[in-house]
């Protein structure tokens, strides 16, 4: 399944945040920031990466409905959003 790059334009975006984040938490490291401060600074991008998978993943479901594709396989969707879980 091909998905639509214009879909998914706010998963780009917050895909490119989350990596600033990360670029961020390496440099907290490297200056030996606060555990505490690295800790909620990588939980954030944590969350952004999981956001990101779900919506990709909700834009391959929607995109599936819309195209009544016999060929499309509800199993492969389906280990696709566990895999995230």
């Amino acid at each position: 399944m091909q998905l639509d790059p214009q879909d998914l334009t706010a998963t780009i975006n917050r895909l490119k945040r989350a990596q600033g984040q990360l670029g961020a938490v390496i440099r907290m490291l490297e200056e030996s920031r606060e555990c505490k401060d690295v800790v909620t600074q990588l939980s954030a991008v944590s969350r952004a990466l999981d956001k990101a998978g779900f919506s990709i993943i909700a834009t391959g479901l929607d995109q599936c409905l819309r195209s009544e594709n016999p060929a499309l396989d509800k199993a492969e969707l389906e280990k696709m959003f566990l895999s995230l879980a």
